[in-house]
C-alpha cells in the first residue's frame, strides 16, 4: 500500500486515435483513475503527416486497407519530454487497422520501443471493429522483444452486429453517414463505441488505479465482459 510520503502513482496513457474512439476510451480511462487518487498524463501519437477522417473515398479507403494489412508505418513526431518520466504504468492505446496495431503504433514500437518499454509494465488497450486476436498477439510479442511486461489486456469492439458493423464502418471511412441511412439505420444505430462502453473504461480506470494504488497484480484484474467485446471476432479496419 502507499505510504503518505512515496511518490504518487502515475500512469503514462500513450495512445493514436484517428476517429476518436480509442481517444475517448482513454479519457475515460483517465477519469477513472483520478478518481482513485492517480496521476494519468494523457499524451497522443502526432503523425509527421497529418491523416484525416474519414479517409473521403472508396478507393482510398481500399488503398488503407492494403496498406494497412501490409502493416505500413507511418512516421510519427518525437514524444514530449512527458513520456520519458518515471511511470508506474504505461498504457498503449489504440485500434485495430486490418488485424494489426496502427500504423503510428508501429513507427513507435520501431523507434522507442526499447527505451520506452524497457522494464515497465505495459497495459495495451484495443480499440476495433472485431478481429482484435492478430492485433493483440503482434503487440504482446513486440512489448516483451523491447523488454516490457505486458501485465494484461483491455479490449473495446465496436458493440453493432454483423455483416453490418462490416459495411458500416466501411461506409464510414469511405466519408458516407451510414447510420443516417433509413435501411442501414435500423441495424447501423451509430459509429463506433457505445456510451456503456466509455462508462465500462471509466470502471476499468478505477479497478487498475485501486490496484496500483495498493500494490496488486494487474494480472489478476478482469477486463472482460459482454460489453467491451473480448468476445468479439470479426473486423478489419478499426477507429
Amino acid at each position: 500500500m502507499q505510504s503518505p510520503d512515496s511518490q504518487p502513482v502515475k500512469v503514462l496513457i500513450l495512445y493514436y486515435s484517428l476517429s476518436a474512439q480509442t481517444s475517448v476510451l482513454v479519457h475515460r480511462l483517465g477519469a477513472g483513475l483520478e478518481a482513485q487518487g492517480v496521476h494519468p498524463v494523457c499524451e497522443r501519437l502526432q503523425p509527421i503527416i497529418p491523416r484525416k477522417f474519414p479517409i473521403g473515398t472508396v478507393p482510398a479507403t481500399l488503398a488503407m486497407m492494403l496498406a494497412t494489412f501490409l502493416r505500413m508505418r507511418i512516421p510519427i513526431q518525437p514524444l514530449p519530454p512527458s513520456c520519458w518520466e518515471r511511470y508506474d504504468l504505461i498504457v498503449l492505446a489504440g485500434p485495430t487497422w486490418s488485424y494489426n496495431p496502427s500504423g503510428p503504433v508501429l513507427s513507435l514500437l520501431d523507434r522507442d520501443g526499447a527505451r520506452l518499454f524497457g522494464g515497465q509494465q505495459v497495459l495495451p488497450l484495443i480499440s476495433c471493429r472485431g478481429y482484435w486476436r492478430m492485433h493483440w498477439l503482434s503487440l504482446r510479442w513486440q512489448l516483451e522483444r523491447c523488454g516490457g511486461k505486458v501485465v494484461n489486456r483491455m479490449i473495446f469492439a465496436h458493440p453493432s452486429k454483423e455483416p453490418w458493423r462490416t459495411i458500416g464502418v466501411f461506409l464510414k471511412l469511405a466519408g458516407r453517414v451510414p447510420e443516417r441511412s433509413r435501411w442501414l439505420g435500423r441495424y447501423y444505430p451509430r459509429y463506433g463505441h457505445s456510451r456503456e462502453q466509455q462508462d465500462e473504461a471509466f470502471a476499468f480506470g478505477a479497478a487498475i488505479g485501486q490496484a496500483l494504488k495498493l500494490g496488486s497484480s494487474l494480472v489478476a484484474l478482469s477486463f472482460g465482459s459482454g460489453r467491451s467485446g473480448q468476445g468479439g471476432a470479426s473486423g478489419c479496419t478499426g477507429p
